[in-house]
């Protein structure tokens, strides 16, 4: 049941990552994925295979923390009005995306909480959100190439550190693989988790560790 459950608000929360960061990049003068079909929340034009459905199912089936992603929508760096400032704007919409959500969710599972018996299965949907949606905000704003933190610190740069410090985006994948195996990233990445979780499950009134 949590599968049924959980897999439709992963699916949900990382379309409407991506699909800020196209409609930014629209605003900012980059019509790239607005001619691909892809400002638009149907699944089937951003579900990724493997990211969306085979990876959190997987992760299901070892009972591991569930994560995915979708198919990153295009943006034509070029195009886009203000530069580099505009690619950190279009980099931040993703995250900030998901905070909005969690933050949305958290709110409304509180109201309904205090309210009236409500549905569990309601209840858990919303918490499901607000936990997945602090997940993926975090894990984006890491500032490793090429995910959207990397984006966003490298506008603090010079355009040319910049430039070398984004040509890693290749390896990035690799350099978190290397992390995780080797314990660096559950020593920093986690306790930031954990702690933003405790805070907001805090908030909502529900235990850690109760879901």
């Amino acid at each position: 049941m949590d599968f049924i459950l959980y897999l439709p608000v992963l699916i949900f929360s990382v379309i409407a990552h991506e699909f800020a960061h196209g409609y930014v990049a629209y605003r900012c003068g980059d019509d790239t994925a607005y001619l691909l079909g892809r400002l638009n929340f149907n699944p089937l034009k951003h579900i990724d295979m493997v990211g969306t459905i085979i990876v959190p199912l997987a992760l299901f089936m070892i009972n591991a923390p569930m994560f995915g992603w979708a198919k990153p929508v295009p943006v034509n760096y070029f195009r886009l009005r203000g530069g580099r400032k505009d690619i950190a704007l279009v980099s931040l919409a993703g995250p900030m995306t998901n905070i909005a959500l969690m933050l949305a969710a958290a709110l409304l599972f509180k109201l309904l909480a205090a309210a009236a018996p409500f549905s569990a299965i309601a209840l858990k949907l919303l918490l499901y959100t607000v936990i997945i949606n602090m997940v993926l905000a975090i894990f984006n704003l890491i500032p490793i190439p090429p995910l959207d933190g990397s984006k966003i610190v490298s506008y603090f740069m010079s355009p040319q550190t910049a430039a070398r410090y984004l040509n890693w985006d290749r390896f990035g994948f690799i350099i978190l693989a290397v992390l995780i195996v080797t314990g660096v990233f559950s020593k920093v990445i986690t306790p930031i988790f954990n702690v933003a979780l405790t805070l907001i499950l805090s908030f909502i009134g529900v235990p850690y560790g109760s879901y």
